[in-house]
């Protein structure tokens, strides 16, 4: 489970640098050090920190009447720091200069877009009309003719990565409404062409990206509170000019009614991503705030409101995410972690202090998934997706909006309907085709389940709320408060359930089921339906050893009489284990643990 830890600013930001959209920093980038990183403002100014100790270790700043229009990176190979101000002036220096305008100084022939610094690549210059030219090679004609490969279109983002030994740069183009993706393999000097898929009814804001198996995944945050997630192959035999990405849906940015509007995102992990942006509930004022999901298993995992305002920027370097917040630049520390129910126990015996929360999902987890193959990924994360038209899609989006609104209407009108009216409308709610926010409408049940639960002591639909949990849309942050009322009532037949469907469960919960299973007798187990497939098999072999005579007598000890005697008298309380050791509780008590 991700969990958000502590927090401190790191510096002050000037005029420029305050929220709203055309505020912040220029940009953050790595420095010489893991402990270091580059801030360059929107103005005159770099300034190279060291986090650990928030404190600066040097400044440079260009005369007046200049501007940095492209980040400062530190170029890994030489140590030296590289700078574009102006948009065609190249500036080069080390830690040890002062003034700028003494510098190494290079005019180029083209506006520079982004320099990109990989640690073991060199360093990439992208021209604002998507040529590409390493450091080096710039360097020995910095005149040199640069061509431009996108025409009308403008990059919005960009991004460097290292497949082996090759550095391979992605950048994403816009022009009139559609996106394109370009991948650059600077060493086989070969530029692929995409155009991504486009999306009904809302708006790109942002991108991020990782590569892994010779694959790159791109990430696509739209206004509709959607990630998609779309696979480029670096390995490809087709010759095709212009392919069309088609994309799959990762995460709904919507938890309990919620909605998180995002302006970023940033890969952490591959089930972890952090989008900051502002959450939005009916009736409620927005509340900016930075959130941790897990793509594996749709869920929030945590947030942090930031009720001063952001700029929309995030950046995320040594397990510290960067983001300004008012009129400073704050560093906020996280970890991502799985834990497991051993681990869990152990804890909360040794401390009832409540401690990170962690999980792991006893159905579903798996090796890491794998990238070797990308037909696989298409048949599985973009089949459906890559055969709708976009007239279908339309459709869709037509259908599901007016339903989407009239969950909320629904529960609202049947909160004073009497049982038998508030239960037929839920199923009948229930009972239509799934829809893409059919995870989002089943939280809303079952809350309102729950919510009736408890200003109703007496009510409780046991059967209702074990058929919503069987659904398997469920987890356990859509409706943290149904295994609270599941505790209450010592339901073990749903607690059961959750703990078999739901991966996201706090381990202060698991724990406080491991109380209640321990807690109840197993005569009263035995009247409750539960579920035995974990331990069939050891009590298939149970059944099978009773019917085994043995014929050794050892000083006078028959092992015959022995048993019989146990078994006359002891058998609803000693239970064989496969191995033959007796095992202190019975099958029903044994598939709860």
């Amino acid at each position: 489970m991700a969990a958000l830890c502590e927090s401190f600013t790191l510096c002050g930001l000037g005029p420029s640098g305050g929220v709203g959209l055309g505020g912040g920093l220029l940009a953050l980038e790595p420095g010489p050090e893991p402990d270091h990183v580059l801030l360059t403002d929107r103005g005159r100014t770099a300034t190279l920190f060291k986090v650990s100790d928030q404190k600066p270790l040097g400044c440079w700043s260009v005369k007046h009447g200049q501007i940095l229009t492209c980040p400062v990176v530190c170029n890994f190979e030489t140590h030296e720091y590289v700078a574009v101000h102006d948009d065609k002036v190249l500036r080069i220096w080390k830690d040890k200069d002062v003034n700028l305008d003494k510098v190494f100084k290079a005019t180029l022939s083209a506006n520079v877009y982004r320099i990109h610094s990989q640690p073991n690549g060199g360093t990439l210059v992208l021209f604002k009309g998507g040529g590409v030219r390493t450091l080096d090679v710039l360097l020995e004609a910095p005149q040199q003719d640069i061509e431009n490969v996108i025409s009308d279109e403008v990059i919005k983002w960009s991004e460097a990565f290292m497949e082996g030994q090759q550095p391979v740069l992605i950048f994403a183009t816009e022009k009139d409404g559609d996106f394109f993706v370009y991948v650059q393999k600077l060493k086989e000097n070969s530029l692929r062409k995409y155009k991504l898929e486009q999306q009904d009814l809302s708006k790109l804001l942002s991108f991020t990206a990782y590569i892994k198996n010779h694959v790159i995944t791109l990430l696509c945050l739209y206004s509709s509170d959607s990630v998609y997630k779309v696979l480029i192959p670096l390995r490809q035999n087709t010759e095709e000019e212009e392919q069309i990405l088609s994309k799959s849906l990762l995460l709904k940015l919507s938890v309990s009614g919620s909605a998180l509007k995002g302006t970023s995102l940033v890969v952490l992990d591959k089930d972890h991503i952090a989008v900051l942006g502002s959450l939005t509930a009916s009736g409620e004022e927005s509340k900016e705030c930075l959130t941790i999901w897990n793509t594996k298993f749709q869920t929030l995992q945590t947030s942090k409101e930031l009720p001063l305002g952001t700029s929309g920027q995030l950046w995320c370097y040594e397990e510290k995410f960067f983001f300004t917040h008012g009129k400073v630049l704050t560093v906020i520390m996280y970890k991502c972690e799985t834990s497991s129910l051993a681990a869990a126990v152990g804890k909360l015996k040794d401390s009832q202090t409540p401690d990170v929360s962690s999980f792991v999902n006893w159905n579903t987890l798996r090796d890491e998934e794998q990238m070797d193959s990308f037909q696989s990924q298409q048949s599985v994360a973009l089949k459906s997706e890559s055969r709708m038209t976009l007239r279908s899609k339309k459709n869709v989006v037509a259908k599901v909006q007016p339903e989407t609104l009239s969950v909320g209407q629904l529960l609202l009108n049947l909160k004073d309907a009497s049982t038998s009216t508030f239960e037929d409308e839920l199923k009948q709610l229930m009972s239509k085709a799934h829809t893409p926010d059919f995870q989002a409408t089943t939280g809303c049940v079952v809350t309102a389940l729950v919510n009736r639960c408890k200003a109703n002591p007496k009510y409780y639909p046991q059967n209702l709320l074990l058929q919503l949990v069987q659904t398997q849309d469920l987890s356990y942050s859509l409706c943290p408060d149904l295994m609270a009322v599941a505790l209450e009532k010592k339901d073990v037949c749903l607690l059961q359930t959750c703990l078999h469907q739901f991966p996201d469960i706090p381990e202060e919960i698991t724990y406080a089921c491991l109380k209640v299973f321990l807690s109840i007798s197993e005569a009263h187990l035995q009247r409750i339906d539960v579920n035995l497939e974990s331990v069939i098999s050891d009590i298939d072999v149970e059944f099978n050893k009773k019917g085994v005579k043995t014929e050794i007598v050892e000083n006078g000890f028959s092992a015959d009489m022995e048993q019989d005697i146990w078994d006359n008298k002891t058998t609803d309380k000693i239970h064989l284990k496969t191995d033959g050791e007796f095992c202190p509780v019975g099958p029903q008590k044994a598939a709860l643990l």
